[in-house]
């Protein structure tokens, strides 16, 4: 019983930390949306192949932009918005603060 009280304290304070969606620049000029606790740590893995399926296929060349969010379910519907938008779209979003995207994206 106490495993599982541990492992639901672990995903209460997982879910409670700082959580980023950011935006990728990928081969052919395409843009990867994702979530992740460490940008820097989840870009390398990305570069290194060990990330998405996606940017296996589609490695990133550069991170675009990173919008800071409060928690894991913030930053759920903020990429879920972000996917939905054209890739115009979500360039516009580049240098935008996390709050500004926010307004643009109503999330």
């Amino acid at each position: 019983m106490s495993e599982t009280s541990s492992r639901a304290l672990e995903a209460q304070s997982r879910a409670a930390r700082r959580w980023y969606v950011y935006l990728l620049l990928c081969r052919g000029g395409a843009i990867y949306t994702g979530i992740a606790l460490n940008v820097a740590e989840r870009y390398a893995q990305h570069v290194a192949g060990s990330g998405a399926r996606y940017t296996r296929a589609n490695p990133p060349q550069q991170l675009l932009a990173q919008f800071a969010c409060s928690n894991q379910s913030q930053a759920s519907r903020m990429e879920a918005a972000i996917k939905k938008l054209a890739a115009s779209s979500k360039r516009a979003l580049v240098g935008k603060t996390g709050a500004a995207a926010r307004k643009i994206l109503l999330v």
